[in-house]
């Protein structure tokens, strides 16, 4: 479905990314793992078009992304949950929704009946929720554009334990639907037990990648790129 090959990125002088390789395949939940500034929602932001790659191809569904505005990104069918959530924060709960809507299976009720939280807070503006019902929002919001390649940048940073596990519960059932993932995570546990492969970047290049079984046998993997 995605296939990134030898994707390079940089800000002015500075490169970040060194030929990454990436696939994601049809119903896949893969994860992107490594350290703070090690280039994960740098290889985001190149598949999104928010920051123009140097060189590389990026495929989606046979089509090339890599010169593309980041509006036909969408359009062509990736959803993007950013770093930060950055909820509209002056738009209610329901507007927040409305605002990203295309048809297709995920409406109002859809999102509402995955979080219920947000049905209960519908009225309220995006500044008047917590972290995690922010998060949740914003999950909402990129599922109403109705993507087949959903991509989740920190898909739980910050968040307490609880709401953690709520946001892990909504992948393994958007997974179950048959939706595409792209996660990005410290969880190395949760990933490894809702994640088909695994991609470590290492100072802008993929110094590992393979299966949940391999990830969570090799404790040197864990220990030496991510900190585990």
């Amino acid at each position: 479905m995605l296939e990134i090959r030898g994707l390079e990125t940089s800000y002015g002088r500075s490169q970040v990314l060194f030929g990454v390789d990436l696939r994601i395949g049809k119903g896949e939940v893969v994860s992107l793992l490594g350290r703070n500034g090690m280039g994960k929602s740098t290889t985001v932001r190149s598949i999104m078009g928010i920051t123009r790659p140097k060189a590389g191809s990026i495929d989606f569904e046979g089509r090339k992304l890599q010169t593309l505005p980041s509006y036909r990104i969408a359009q062509a069918g990736l959803g993007l949950v950013p770093e930060g959530r950055q909820v509209f924060p002056n738009l209610t709960v329901r507007e927040n929704l409305l605002a990203t809507a295309r048809k297709g299976p995920w409406t109002l009720d859809a999102v509402f009946r995955l979080f219920a939280n947000l049905k209960e807070r519908q009225g309220h503006y995006g500044n008047q929720l917590s972290g995690g019902e922010q998060q949740m929002l914003a999950i909402g919001r990129a599922l109403m554009t109705n993507p087949r390649l959903l991509i989740l940048d920190e898909a739980t940073e910050g968040l307490a334990p609880l709401i953690r596990a709520d946001i892990y519960r909504s992948i393994e059932r958007l997974k179950g639907e048959g939706l595409s993932l792209l996660v990005i995570d410290k969880d190395v546990k949760a990933l490894t037990q809702v994640a088909d492969r695994h991609y470590v970047l290492e100072k802008g290049r993929v110094v590992w990648s393979g299966t949940s079984a391999q990830l969570a046998a090799d404790k040197n993997v864990q220990h030496r790129y991510l900190g585990v």
